[in-house]
């Protein structure tokens, strides 16, 4: 499993850690992605990973 979001792909993404001394070392930022049940279109439920952004957004709805 990805560590992408199931609704909008969001990703990891990568850049420089970079000190007071301009040294710079590799990292990356990972999305806040949550475990979820979510109703698909065609109506079963499937557990997915989301992230946050979509949820308060109301993108999915929630199986329960």
């Amino acid at each position: 499993m990805a560590r992408e979001c199931y609704v909008c792909g969001k990703h990891p993404i990568y850049g420089n850690n970079v000190s007071h001394a301009n040294n710079k070392t590799r990292r990356r930022w990972l999305p806040n992605l949550q475990r979820v049940r979510i109703v698909t279109e065609t109506g079963d439920n499937r557990r997915v990973r989301v992230c946050t952004r979509c949820i308060s957004a109301g993108k999915i709805r929630k199986a329960g």
